[in-house]
Parts: structure tokens; sequence; C-alpha cells
């Protein structure tokens, strides 16, 4: 979990090689290759209108939480063991897709969650195997490179 917030970390800190792909009003998406995987790493940013404290209420990762209730792609979240008050081991499940050509998934990934002095709070990810998370039948079993989200707070 440590790493994969270094890694977030690492991705904030290098502005290079960014590319947009697509944008509105709010939102702006952008990737770059991958350094770890064959593929691209995807950016999204925004500016919401809100405290940070309440943006983050919005998107941390915890049983009960908010995801599930707005993003269409968070079918579930659960703890599957709290390892220390920030860090955990969890289940997402997403549903299909694509008319369900696409079967649902479900990801393990360990968890953390951070506070840093200027404000921005961070959850960052990895994939894990847990044994008491085996994989379920009716669900394929993704893996996550190390990713989550940054709540940065701006001025104003």
């Amino acid at each position: 979990a440590e790493a994969a917030a270094e890694q977030l970390r690492l991705y904030r800190r290098d502005p290079g090689g960014w590319r947009g792909c697509r944008s509105t009003g709010e939102v702006a998406v952008s990737w770059r290759p991958s350094t770890e995987f064959a593929g691209n790493l995807y950016r999204g940013e925004g500016i919401l209108p809100a405290s940070p404290r309440d943006v983050w209420e919005c998107i941390k990762p915890v049983a009960g939480g908010l995801r599930t209730k707005w993003d269409q792609n968070v079918k579930d979240f659960e703890v599957i063991e709290a390892l220390t008050d920030t860090v955990s081991v969890c289940r997402t499940t997403t549903p299909s897709a694509f008319m369900r050509i696409i079967s649902p998934r479900e990801f393990v990934d360990v968890i953390v969650m951070k506070q840093y002095e200027d404000g921005t709070m961070l959850s960052a990810a990895t994939n894990v195997e847990h044994p008491l998370c085996p994989p379920r039948p009716n669900f394929v079993r993704g893996f996550n490179y190390p990713c989550g989200c940054l709540c940065i707070p701006v001025p104003g």
C-alpha cells in the first residue's frame, strides 16, 4: 500500500508525457504510456466547488461510503480485513457492462488512506491476494496496478 501511495505521488510530481484525450467543462482526462505494464495510465482532473473534506467524503474507499451511490462503475465495496486505521484489504465489485457482454469484475486490493501537511488527501491501492477473499463464481478477478485518488485543495 505504501509503495502504491509513493507511485501516485511520483505521478503527481512528474508532469511530463501526459497527452489530453477528453475534456469537458468540468473534467479533463489525459494518458501516457506506463513504465510498469504494456498499456497506458489515465488521469482525470477537475476542480469542484466544494471543500476538500466534502469531496473526500464522496470518493474515499470505505464500506458504506458514498462511492457506490454515485459511481455506476462501483457496485459494491467491502473491507475484507482492516490492518490499521488507514490500511485495509478490500474487495470492489463492478457491474457487467455493454449489455452484459463484459462480465462483472471483482478487485482485491490493499488500500492506504493518507492526509498530507498541505491538506491533500490520498487513497492508493494495488492488487493483493488474501486468504479470506478467494475468487467468486460469476466474477472475473481483476488486477490493479498502483492506482488511486488525490484530493488536492486549491486556493479559494
